[in-house]
């Protein structure tokens, strides 16, 4: 198991936007499996009233997706962990396809990601996978493509690594 620690020295997400919980497998390169529990806490849950319907407490599926994307993260870079994105590699989306929800995820719910590494080509990597709740799948990714980019193509002209102009 990977905890918090673990996690924060590859990805630079922190709290409220880091979405993974832990860590239960990881081959690099090859696939991993994470978990996210979903609490009444999460942001998404901030302005739903107290007499919503069931239907209400549907986790976002931007989220939901979210979560999984940082899990590919996580298993693209494990080996080259880049926990601050004003130097080194910064870790781009590239393209999501064949992405479906396939059930609601609510409030009390622990979800298990799954991703496999589908084929890294030097600093591109696509990933595919899918996401369940207690067995049952949620969330189905055909395929999810990251790029690694240098972090100084990335600064506007004129800026500084400490973000200031």
């Amino acid at each position: 198991m990977k905890d918090i620690a673990a996690i924060t020295s590859v990805v630079p997400h922190r709290h409220p936007a880091l979405l993974v919980d832990r860590i239960a497998e990881i081959e690099p390169g090859r696939r991993l499996v994470a978990y996210k529990a979903v609490t009444l806490a999460e942001p998404a849950y901030r302005d739903v009233p107290e007499d919503a319907a069931n239907e209400e407490y549907d986790y976002p599926l931007g989220q939901l997706l979210e979560s999984w994307a940082q899990c590919a993260v996580l298993l693209s870079c494990w080996e080259r962990p880049n926990a601050n994105v004003l130097d080194g590699q910064v870790v781009l989306l590239a393209r999501t396809r064949d992405v479906r929800m396939l059930g609601p995820v609510r409030p009390g719910s622990v979800v298990v990601h799954e991703v496999t590494m589908v084929r890294a080509l030097g600093d591109s990597f696509i990933t595919s996978g899918r996401s369940t709740v207690d067995g049952h799948p949620v969330l189905e990714v055909g395929q999810l493509t990251l790029a690694l980019r240098p972090a100084e193509l990335l600064r506007a002209p004129g800026s500084t690594t400490d973000g200031r102009s």
